[in-house]
């Protein structure tokens, strides 16, 4: 299986471009290739397909196998490969993007021909809790709000991101009996109206260096909480995103960088 291995902020996936491969199993191939030991060692792997509504489809699977919904650092990656390699004409700087969670429009920034950073309208942000609601975890309450970004979201706000302890708090939050369907949950700092910072458990991955659909959600609770201004700079272990709420058209809009690390081949048992 031919491949390539994309890093939004860190948040690393290994796409494949079905417009001339077959992935026979998507899930068990997921886990394979994101195994950081014995596969490629990824977030994930996202498959770039062909679609009858837009100029291709992005079809996402977690390292645990499971289906994803969207992922902002992996839809930038998508338009930054359907960019370079011809999926679309060079002289295009809109493409759209067919996924789960309806399609999406992608504005690139090109250098020597190249997308170098993406501007992703991710369409509108559904609350999904109380501002806020309470929630008992390991006997502690917690205060989040629930944003769904075409993927669920837990927001919570704390005091230092660095003293959160992630590993053990992010699984149980995730599997709760409050999020049937499991959920991402994001812990946010806020440094000023224009500036938060942010640590995320992805549903399926863990923790990663980047979410894209996380730090959309994280803006979007900041300015209901009052927080922020409508246009954010989020902080993510990887880097920085620019989110921007628009409240007039009630869309999100992201934008970041994408990066190619490296093509392969790699056997599928």
């Amino acid at each position: 299986m031919k491949f390539t291995k994309m890093q939004g902020l860190g948040n690393d996936y290994v796409y494949v471009d079905c417009f001339k491969e077959t992935v026979e199993n998507p899930e068990k191939t997921a886990v394979f290739v994101s195994n950081r030991h014995f596969g490629i060692g990824s977030d994930g792997l996202i498959l770039i397909k062909p679609s009858k509504v837009a100029d291709c489809q992005m079809d996402m699977y977690n390292l645990d196998g499971s289906r994803g919904a969207m992922c902002g650092n992996g839809i930038r990656c998508v338009g930054k490969y359907a960019y370079d390699h011809g999926i679309v004409p060079a002289d295009r700087k809109v493409l759209t993007v067919e996924t789960a969670s309806g399609i999406k429009t992608l504005t690139v920034k090109e250098e020597n021909g190249k997308a170098v950073q993406l501007t992703v309208d991710m369409g509108r942000p559904e609350q999904t809790s109380e501002i806020p609601e309470s929630i008992e975890v390991d006997g502690k309450e917690y205060q989040f709000i629930g944003i769904s970004m075409g993927n669920p979201h837990a927001v919570l706000f704390v005091d230092d991101t660095a003293a959160v302890p992630l590993e053990s708090i992010g699984p149980k939050f995730e599997c709760h009996r409050r999020f049937p369907d499991r959920t991402n949950t994001e812990f946010v700092q806020v440094i000023d109206r224009g500036h938060i910072r942010m640590r995320v458990w992805e549903r399926g991955s863990g923790e990663t260096m980047a979410c894209g659909t996380g730090a959309c959600a994280s803006a979007v609770a900041s300015i209901l909480s009052g927080y922020t201004d409508t246009l954010v700079e989020v902080e993510l272990l990887g880097g920085c995103l620019t989110i921007e709420w628009d409240r007039e058209k009630d869309t999100v809009y992201m934008t970041g960088p994408a990066v190619e690390v490296f093509n392969g081949e790699i056997a599928i048992p």
